[in-house]
């Protein structure tokens, strides 16, 4: 039976939708196909042998309901009230996101009250006293080109009442919130003390985070963009690396808690010889640990690349004192600091001399604009986050799953994170790519 069997994918409504849409006029060259009905939906779970357990079993095999305009809306367009944040870190692709709501708000559904929340959830908050941007065709016709965001962002949490009270003194119906795991969380809590007071205002979440990590999304907006910077500091490090007898390049890159960046990454450009990711444990002393295979590859090479993802290793330090930053994530050790430290100690015990460059592109990644596969991404995520807002639908993401955007539950995504699978395609190909083995010496 598939491991999705019980999952709930229901998504939640604010009322009936009554009014025709407006992209239904014809006249502009818009085909009636593209509409979508809450019956069009996407399996969860393609293998064949899980899908045909589900049915002999009665059962109707898990799927997400379709992505896309519905003929029918919720809201009246020419009265309607619109926001939007991004929170949390910054990520290649948060002003294309922001630029595709505002168009289809704009040209598609002739929405003309579209404000944009300045920092985050701070901007709800009125001691903060921050701005409220006004959103129109021409505040975002550029801003694709730009990195970061337009509107800012913070983290750390807020009152979920004041976030609330703000947005019925605003007179909001609609709101799309940009962000990761805790943006989700946040979201998800806005929903429930909207529904408490009675109100009918939908919440709409496009989720964000450079590491692809999102439980139950297939692919997150940045990542796409952050591979493609991480090839370019694999090549200058194995460049380097080259340049010098016992060259090494030593390159930390993101990943909290997931390695498809490193690992993603290593396969673009494949000079790594060593990925660290925080699935895979490994073991730095040992006949099979790292400094004793990077030694004996330095011997028969003369130069190495080593590709670290920030969460991996963190067993290597003191976790008696646990720290948190402002949105409730463990604050991480520097991997790929202790790592050039425990390396140079290494050689230098062994009277090897070695050449080292050590380099974090990390932030510079953060706050790169995106690239063209990533702005082609936001677009679609931008436009279905407002399809489905604009059809009344609240509590949910825009997802991609099996190669369709769908409609998932917000609930669903938050409090599990994606994780690379080490006995899955990806991983094994890269033990392949690397030769590096398992770094233990069990």
């Amino acid at each position: 039976m598939s491991k999705f069997s019980d999952v709930n994918t229901e998504i939640e409504s604010i009322g009936e939708a009554k009014v025709t849409s407006p992209i239904l006029d014809e006249t502009d060259g818009t085909s009636r196909s593209i509409f979508k009905t809450n019956e069009d939906r996407i399996l969860i779970d393609v293998d064949a042998a899980d899908i045909n357990a589900a049915i002999q079993a009665g059962q109707r095999p898990a799927s997400f309901e379709l992505a896309g305009p519905r003929e029918k809306i919720y809201f009246d367009p020419s009265k309607l009230k619109c926001a939007v944040v991004t929170c949390g870190g910054l990520c290649p692709g948060l002003n294309n996101v922001i630029r595709a709501v505002v168009l289809e708000l704009y040209f598609r559904y002739s929405v003309r009250h579209i404000y944009g929340i300045r920092y985050g959830l701070q901007g709800f908050i009125p001691e903060y006293a921050h701005d409220i941007v006004e959103l129109d065709p021409g505040k975002v016709v550029n801003i694709h080109e730009m990195g970061g965001s337009i509107l800012g962002s913070s983290r750390g949490p807020q009152d979920i009442e004041a976030v609330a009270d703000c947005l019925e003194r605003l007179n909001i119906g609609l709101l799309f919130m940009v962000g990761g795991d805790g943006t989700l969380k946040a979201a998800n809590k806005i929903v429930e003390e909207i529904a408490r007071r009675g109100a009918k205002i939908g919440v709409i979440g496009i989720p964000k985070t450079i590491d692809n990590d999102i439980h139950m999304v297939s692919k997150s907006f940045g990542f796409d963009t952050a591979v493609d910077i991480a090839t370019e500091a694999i090549k200058g490090a194995h460049k380097e690396a080259e340049g010098y007898p016992n060259g090494i390049g030593l390159i930390k890159l993101m990943g909290r808690y997931s390695g498809f960046i490193a690992a993603t990454a290593a396969l673009a450009q494949q000079d790594v010889n060593f990925v660290l990711i925080p699935e895979i444990k490994f073991a730095l002393e040992g006949e099979n640990g790292l400094l004793a295979k990077l030694e004996r590859r330095l011997k028969s090479r003369k130069h190495a690349v080593i590709l670290v993802a920030e969460g991996a290793g963190q067993n290597f330090f003191d976790q008696a004192e646990i720290q948190y930053d402002a949105s409730g994530n463990i604050k991480l050790y520097d991997i790929g600091l202790y790592l050039k430290e425990r390396i140079q100690e290494y050689f230098k015990k062994k009277d090897m001399e070695i050449s080292l460059k050590y380099i974090d592109p990390s932030y510079m990644i953060r706050s790169l604009s995106a690239n063209a596969n990533d702005h082609v991404y936001c677009s679609f995520l931008g436009r279905d986050a407002v399809h489905a807002g604009m059809a009344g639908k609240t509590n949910m993401i825009i997802g991609y799953w099996n190669n369709f955007f769908v409609n998932v539950p917000m609930p669903l995504t938050t409090g599990e994170s994606k994780r690379v699978d080490p006995e899955g395609k990806m991983w094994q190909t890269v033990l392949e790519s690397t030769g590096q083995g398992a770094l233990l010496n069990e």
